[in-house]
């Protein structure tokens, strides 16, 4: 107890608060901007870290990038512009919110639930963390090969339209995600020449031109003057949220459970868990046609899954040292310069301190609700700007964005091609999130896949000889069966339905 009450002097101080209160602003505002991500938002954190003391240090990157994750749901959901991955998953969802007057419905549910995903991953955190962390560390290539492909089946099966549609966007995005160093033998692949593409395509650029630009190209085709976006009622932030947590108690639940368990597995993070909550969400749901029109359904689960997977990256960060995420990569080498060396040992040694981090944890989740709010009420005006002003706008904030990454003009190309791409495809209806998915974990497919055939020696049954990963592999197999299984099933029964009299088959032969 002594121990737990020296931890809540630490983060009971005005300073830390301060700290708290002023990294949760930054954090939201990092997060809002389309192209500067949680990720960068931490990096830009940490040379103001190296004044602080541990506490103080720890809790402006928690807070910081708590907001930011939710904050990325702000333009997804008022101007389609995902401000992260994660968000890509359900901003058709919640920008048709939008266009059709609920913006604050959308943007409410992103943030209790973020709140409350963010709430139960800490207390995993803090009572689970060395047996998850067990478990992660299990997972080798051949889990992760199949985690992955798990997530971009996931993708297709959940994009709007057909199967084969979402198919062809996934391909676009992992065709471009080949492009750069060829893995494992370092031959430049489909660089054409092009030195800035031997590092790949990167993602921010490419999802901001996918995404925001071809909604600018969209306009300047159409020619329309009215709103890009229409104002519609104001509902409230918090109006409708606990009708939402008494309708969708179980998929908020399950979001966060899955977050959790998908964030605890190094390298994961919060992009494959909300992809694959909102995949689960949908083929749970008792109305799966309603997804990609508009629904808080998919909101509810993914959202609590995004931050869920925040909390759940710490355990194998804090208790085993191995970054949960590109964020927890950061912590961990400001962990070492504040002498706090990440380990089992930590919890020994300087227990006050990890308690410490998981009241922070508690506090920036429950400081989320009220900074969200005014947040959201601060972005709503965008709404009532005329479209041939808020488009400039909203093409200025590309640039900068895409420039901002590696502070280089070739990241502005990248979008622009992204973005005529992009156009072309919505024409075709073609939908966009899966070649954003395929983007992002086309890299970690094709490295997981080489390094598992190397341990193999070439033989693919080598994929389902661990046990997690011949569980993770038949599920995801299943799941391409599912649509085959449901079209026989349906053929036959119409075969079986009754066979057509002898005056129709007279008019059907004849």
């Amino acid at each position: 107890m002594s121990i737990l009450a020296e931890a809540f002097a630490l983060v009971f101080q005005p300073y830390v608060l301060m700290v708290i209160l002023s990294a949760a602003a930054f954090g939201m505002f990092v997060g809002a901007i389309p192209g500067l991500t949680a990720t960068m938002a931490t990096a830009l954190l940490v040379p103001v870290t190296f004044f602080m003391d541990p506490v103080p240090a720890i809790a402006a990157i928690v807070t910081a990038t708590a907001m930011a994750i939710f904050a990325g749901d702000i333009p997804g959901t008022l101007l389609r512009m995902p401000g992260t991955p994660a968000s890509a998953a359900y901003v058709e969802d919640a920008y048709k919110m939008t266009r059709s007057g609920r913006a604050e419905e959308a943007l409410g549910a992103s943030l209790v639930f973020s709140a409350i995903g963010g709430i139960f991953g800490t207390i995993v955190l803090v009572t689970a963390a060395p047996m998850l962390a067990e478990v992660a560390l299990k997972f080798s290539s051949f889990e992760y090969f199949w985690l992955v492909v798990l997530g971009l089946s996931c993708a297709v099966f959940v994009s709007p339209g057909s199967v084969s549609r979402g198919m062809i966007s996934l391909i676009i995005g992992l065709f471009a995600a080949t492009i750069g160093i060829d893995n494992p033998a370092g031959q430049p692949r489909y660089t054409f020449g092009n030195v800035e593409l031997l590092a790949g395509v990167q993602f921010i650029p490419a999802m901001i031109g996918l995404f925001a630009v071809s909604e600018v190209l969209r306009f300047v085709a159409s020619g329309a003057e009215t709103p890009a976006v229409e104002k519609g009622g104001r509902t409230g932030v918090f109006a409708k949220q606990w009708t939402n947590l008494k309708r969708y108690p179980v998929q908020a639940m399950r979001g966060s459970v899955t977050g959790t368990a998908i964030g605890a597995l190094p390298g994961a993070g919060a992009d494959i868990a909300a992809w694959i909550s909102y995949a689960i969400s949908k083929k749970f749901s008792k109305q799966p046609q309603k997804f990609g029109t508009g629904h808080v359904e998919g909101l509810v689960e993914a959202g609590a899954s995004n931050n869920g997977a925040v909390s759940g990256a710490w355990i194998p960060a804090l208790v085993f040292g191995i970054p949960g995420d590109s964020i927890t990569a950061i912590v961990i080498g400001v962990l070492y310069i504040k002498g706090l060396n990440p380990g089992p040992t930590i919890f020994i040694n300087q227990p006050q301190l990890i308690y410490a981090v998981f009241i922070v944890f508690f506090l920036a989740n429950v400081i989320m609700l009220p900074m969200g709010w005014i947040a959201i009420k601060a972005a709503r005006t965008i709404l009532s700007i005329p479209a041939r002003i808020l488009m400039p706008i909203i093409l200025m904030f590309c640039i900068v964005g895409s420039f901002a990454i590696n502070n280089s003009p070739f990241g502005i190309t990248l979008m622009v091609v992204f973005g005529v791409i992009g156009f072309l495809m919505e024409e075709n209806d073609i939908p966009i999130a899966p070649a954003i998915l395929g983007l992002v974990l086309g890299p970690m497919l094709e490295q997981n896949f080489v390094t598992s055939m190397i341990k193999a020696d070439g033989s693919f049954l080598a994929f389902f000889e661990r046990p997690i990963a011949a569980g993770l592999g038949l599920f995801t197999i299943a799941i391409w069966c599912i649509p085959l299984v449901m079209l026989l099933l349906r053929r036959g029964r119409g075969r079986s339905g009754g066979k057509p009299s002898a005056g129709a088959s007279d008019r059907i032969g004849g």
